[in-house]
């Protein structure tokens, strides 16, 4: 049809408007090919979503900016931080935009692209697909965040499937809506009315906050041919303001047209600046933010029979990087989860960052311990670490007791990957003052359990709790070897000593012979009555006739037997009694009935939050989480108790058990959003949320694969603990300071081989073998080096790029 045109022409101004118009189509395929962001993602990773969760959210994200939307294309007013304002595009601390929406015209008829038919998420970005009913037109809608920018880049590509041109019209819709982060009122964020402006110039809106610095700057790498003011009809004090674009499309033939939105919570300057960097590079942006995510792939690389598990693991490493955020006035840091709790937490951070460490994001780990002591030590400066902490720097909960003690046990693992001993006498003074202030302020009847809530905010359970008992024994444990490290030999002692006794204590005094399990709590007989008339009502309410019949007989028994002073009372099976199994401080007799006892207490993805809020349904109950309209956690399984569970499992030899909780939760991932699993399983709450890849990578990393390193000492020993379905197995590059480790594992009639790889042959490898395990013996039948027998162990020890074995068992 083009060339037909061409040479219909009979004059020479024909013939040159007909020819720039043939340059225009051929100009539009040659773009397909060069500017789309299709084209630079090509063969990259992807998961489509479900049709029945288009009307759910997603996010793009990026360290800087985010947007959060529905998988449909739309931007509903979402989340209960800021209710209705967790949505939209962000840039912390305040948000730059409710959304947009985008609008096809064809002659008088309009399209609202509000009803995508497919949605498809990346590691890096995301997809929208949408047709537009009889005429002929399919629409993909993009967009990524550029790494350390405030802005976001969306891409509209326009097909035209008919034989015949179309001229159409593209409308895009800004909503601004200049406003606080959460707590923005302790910090003088007072939120006013936006006013936009059209700048003729850049062909672009500008709205600013009528009280503020605050400024966002929309537009497209195309020519508009009408702007106006729109109608707002978000709950905010934003405004609506539009673009509006022609397209003629050829038969079969495309249109790209790129949208840029930027902003700056300190100028308009600034915000003017950010929208012609992110447009002036979007393409060479994408590609370095693609490599980017090769790489984080490629650290602590996966290989394994179960596929979901496999892609699981992977996922959840980019789940990791979208959590990351960056606000340079006050640092950079993991958040706890998106929507709505996209700012700083201490305790998230202490069980997520383990994590970060075994899949070799570590950057971010010295980053986020950075920012918590600093903060802390700002709001606190008595060692206590914060719990919760807004992107303004205000500080919503000074930290709960057991945050202190995790911190203390983050520093000392994070010190055995980086090695590094300025790393440790940066933090100790904190840790010193912390432990001070957790045994002299908090433990008031000194019997050394502190009081005070730990990870189960349930109102009334803050007397002395077995989470905050165990993560206290650890970190004592773990505070006698920084101190040792150091070279102070006699707190290394004071402290080792400490450590001790409260395993001995938790586990004589905790222990609950009854309910073969460990104790939700210590404390008094009027505290457990509260708690159990407390209870009695959740689990009526809940429709748990088992539950309440069990508070009960508890109740009475109380009564018929008081108790002048405190004692354990196991009310609420809360997952937290798990956790001397966890920090394997557990005797392992206790352990393997209480490992036992707390298989009662799941469901198809993994282990309740309150174990009383279980029932008998709850074995074959695979659909959606029934959450009421209200925010709420209650009936609740979560992905960090059945991460802990799978650690447990693995501590006390059962890596066939631990793998059945890594299923459990596997099953939840892509549930809702592709390529995420929620906070909640399976599909309420944070649609991505920080302390999964504690609950998969130390489970494969330090347990499956045994990996554990001492980077101080340049040495690295792996003992492995492989699950039994796992016959062929492998992790490669796994990053310890100055070194990468890859381990590749093989079994079948009767032999296994491992072949361990290193990087830095300056280290010392470590390999170790039990005699027996279980009914199987084992025999080392080959290796380069010659292998010691120590306490019932094979040992052997290499300093090679590569060593080889190869293992009977019978």
């Amino acid at each position: 049809m083009e060339n037909k045109s061409v040479l219909q022409c009979t004059n020479v101004w024909s013939l040159t408007v007909c020819f720039l118009m043939f340059l225009f189509f051929v100009g539009c395929k040659k773009e397909n090919k060069d500017s789309s962001f299709a084209g630079i993602l090509t063969n990259t990773t992807n998961i489509e979503g479900k049709k029945a969760y288009l009307n759910s959210p997603f996010v793009t994200a990026g360290n800087r900016v985010y947007m959060v939307g529905h998988q449909d294309g739309t931007f509903p007013e979402i989340g209960w931080h800021i209710k209705g304002e967790m949505g939209g595009i962000w840039n912390h601390p305040i948000k730059l935009m409710d959304g947009f929406q985008v609008e096809l015209y064809s002659g008088n008829d309009a399209h609202a692209l509000d009803s995508a038919h497919t949605f498809i998420n990346y590691p890096f970005a995301n997809k929208h697909m949408y047709s537009v009913p009889n005429k002929g037109i399919e629409v993909d809608r993009w967009q990524f965040v550029p790494d350390d920018k405030e802005g976001i880049s969306i891409q509209f590509v326009v097909k035209n499937t008919s034989d015949q041109p179309q001229d159409l019209k593209l409308k895009f819709t800004g909503n601004t809506d200049l406003s606080p982060t959460w707590l923005g009122e302790r910090t003088q964020m007072v939120d006013g009315l936006d006013k936009a402006n059209y700048d003729s110039n850049l062909d672009v809106w500008i709205a600013q906050d009528e009280n503020n610095p605050w400024n966002v700057v929309f537009g497209a790498d195309k020519n508009s041919v009408e702007h106006k003011a729109e109608n707002y009809t978000y709950a905010g004090k934003g405004k609506a303001a539009s673009l509006t674009y022609p397209a003629r499309i050829s038969g079969h033939g495309e249109w790209i047209i790129t949208f840029t939105v930027a902003g700056s919570y300190k100028s308009k300057e600034a915000a003017i600046e950010n929208y012609r960097d992110i447009k002036g590079s979007l393409h060479k942006d994408l590609a370095k933010k693609r490599d980017r995510y090769l790489q984080l792939a490629s650290n602590s690389k996966l290989t394994i029979p179960d596929k979901n598990v496999q892609q699981t693991f992977e996922w959840l490493k980019y789940n990791s990087d979208w959590l990351v955020r960056t606000v340079p006035e006050i640092g950079t840091g993991i958040t706890a989860g998106i929507p709505d709790y996209p700012w700083w937490f201490g305790v998230d951070s202490e069980y997520a960052l383990k994590g970060y460490m075994a899949i070799g994001q570590s950057d971010v780990v010295e980053k986020t311990i950075s920012l918590l002591d600093s903060m802390s030590n700002v709001v606190n400066g008595n060692g206590r670490i914060i719990h919760e902490m807004s992107t303004n720097g205000a500080v919503f909960n000074k930290g709960n007791i057991n945050e202190t003690p995790q911190f203390t046990s983050l520093i000392w693992e994070t010190y055995l990957w980086n090695g590094n001993i300025e790393f440790l006498k940066k933090y100790f003074p904190t840790i010193k003052k912390g432990l001070k202030w957790l045994m002299e302020e908090n433990d008031t009847n000194k019997n050394l359990f502190p009081d005070g809530f730990g990870m189960m905010e349930i109102h009334g359970m803050d007397s002395e709790m077995i989470d905050v008992a165990v993560y206290t024994q650890r970190a004592f444990a773990d505070a006698s070897k920084i101190a040792l490290e150091l070279g102070d030999e006699s707190l290394a002692q004071s402290y080792g000593k400490m450590a001790s006794t409260l395993k001995d204590k938790i586990n004589k005094e905790f222990w609950s012979e009854t309910f073969n399990s460990y104790a939700d709590f210590i404390g008094t007989d009027q505290q457990a009555l509260r708690l159990i008339d407390d209870a009695i009502v959740r689990a009526d309410t809940l429709n748990k006739p088992w539950a309440v019949q069990e508070l009960k007989k508890t109740r009475e028994s109380i009564l018929k037997y008081p108790s002048k002073t405190p004692r354990p009372f196991v009310l609420h099976h809360n997952w937290v009694v798990n956790t001397p199994m966890e920090m394997k401080i557990a005797d392992e007799q206790k352990a393997n009935e209480a490992l036992q006892t707390a298989e009662k207490y799941v469901n198809p993805f993994g282990v309740f939050v309150t174990g009383i809020d279980r029932d008998e349904s709850a074995g074959s109950d695979e659909g959606s989480f029934k959450g009421s309209k209200v925010f709420t956690y209650t009936g609740a399984v979560m992905t960090l108790p059945t991460g802990v569970q799978a650690i447990a499992e693995n501590n006390y030899g059962r890596p066939d058990k631990a793998l059945n909780y890594l299923k459990r939760m596997s099953r939840s991932f892509s549930y809702a959003l592709p390529g995420s699993m929620y906070e909640v399983s399976p599909d309420y709450g944070m649609i991505a949320q920080a302390w999964n890849i504690y609950g998969f990578a130390i489970p494969i990393v330090q347990q499956f694969f045994g990996i554990q390193p001492y980077a101080a000492q340049k040495k690295i020993t792996i003992e492995l603990q492989m699950p039994e379905a796992w016959e062929e197995a492998s992790l490669e590059d796994v990053i310890i300071a100055d070194n990468k480790i890859s381990i590749f594992y093989k079994k079948s009639n009767g032999q296994m081989s491992l072949k361990v790889l290193q990087q830095n042959k300056n280290w010392t490898v470590d390999i170790i073998f039990p005699v027996r395990k279980g009914n199987k013996q084992y025999m080392i039948l080959e290796s380069p080096t010659p292998v010691k027998s120590v306490d019932d162990q094979f040992v052997v020890s290499s300093k090679q790029a590569s060593t080889e074995l190869l293992i009977s068992y019978e």
